[in-house]
């Protein structure tokens, strides 16, 4: 089956909007191209390999969205005007700009493997392709990981600081909720750091991704990911809970965090562009829950949060 790539250039200030836009009207995929952001990894030095020169900082990014070709295509590029239309009525400062093309589904599912290398975060997680050779340490936890199409390489700074987050808090036999899988990466980090998770996701190609990353990296025993809402997906009530999402999705969670949550939990919100980490801070006073902490990486912010 043939796909549509919509790619929509805007302004920095506009990644997550347009982001949620494109999973808000059925994109299959998301990938967020971000100089500024590139250029952070690359004098970081966290990435073992890069293939940048240079970068050109604009002050924009690209959001590329995936359709199928078939007979629902055709509102769904109705609903993305009009809500581009409407972003550039209530941002005039900011680019909004879409272009299209067809792609095959084999150049999507591969092309960007070129760019996708062995990369280090935190103390000892080593995020390795599995297509990828690595020299690993003695004491490194390999997460072996092929996100086919779902989200979730490790190297987006959401899911990095997640990533960080766990490792601080995941001791042996802790148990983990991480709602919105994706292609388990956060899971199966926190199943190799000791812990006993469920995860979920309400896309049913992420959940056999996500699967399929726990058999890779051995470890199906201590991971149950199934496809659904909360009620249907998680049982019984975790140490950490974890939601590398958006904040409009994080906000509308919260009331439902007492039933998935133990007293003494942690709730890990990430997927929070800085501009929205007040509301997510408001939202979460509402439902009884204070800020115990957060991580920051370009732009993005993760609360730890704990019941009062």
């Amino acid at each position: 089956m043939n796909w549509m790539e919509i790619a929509v250039t805007v302004s920095s200030e506009g990644e997550e909007a347009v982001t949620d836009l494109f999973y808000r009207i059925g994109s299959k995929g998301v990938v967020v191209e971000a100089p500024a952001l590139i250029q952070e990894y690359v004098e970081s030095g966290i990435w073992d390999y890069h293939v940048f020169d240079s970068l050109e900082l604009t002050g924009k990014c690209i959001i590329k969205g995936y359709f199928h070709e078939d007979e629902y295509l055709s509102p769904k590029l109705v609903s993305l005007r009009e809500e581009l239309m409407i972003l550039k009525d209530l941002f005039p400062e900011w680019t909004v700009a879409a272009d299209s093309v067809m792609v095959k589904e084999e150049d999507w599912a591969n092309e960007w493997k070129r760019y996708f290398k062995p990369v280090r975060i935190g103390q000892h997680i080593l995020i390795k392709p599995t297509w990828e050779e690595a020299d690993p340490l003695d004491d490194d936890v390999i997460i072996e990981i092929d996100p086919g199409m779902a989200f979730g390489t490790g190297t987006h700074p959401t899911t990095v600081l997640c990533l960080e987050a766990l490792e601080d808090l995941i001791q042996e036999g802790t148990d983990v909720f991480d709602i919105g899988t994706g292609s388990g990466i956060l899971a199966v980090a926190a199943a190799k750091l000791g812990g006993n998770v469920q995860a979920g996701d309400i896309d049913p190609l992420a959940v056999r991704i996500a699967r399929q990353n726990a058999a890779l990296n051995k470890i199906e025993d201590k991971i149950k990911v199934d496809a659904g809402n909360l009620g249907e997906v998680f049982t019984g009530k975790a140490d950490v809970v974890i939601a590398n999402i958006i904040a409009d999705v994080i906000i509308e969670l919260l009331p439902s965090l007492p039933e998935l949550m133990k007293p003494n939990g942690v709730f890990l919100a990430s997927g929070i562009i800085d501009t929205r980490e007040a509301d997510v801070r408001d939202a979460m006073s509402r439902n009884n829950l204070r800020c115990i902490g957060r991580l920051e990486d370009a732009g993005w912010v993760l609360i730890k949060a704990e019941f009062n």
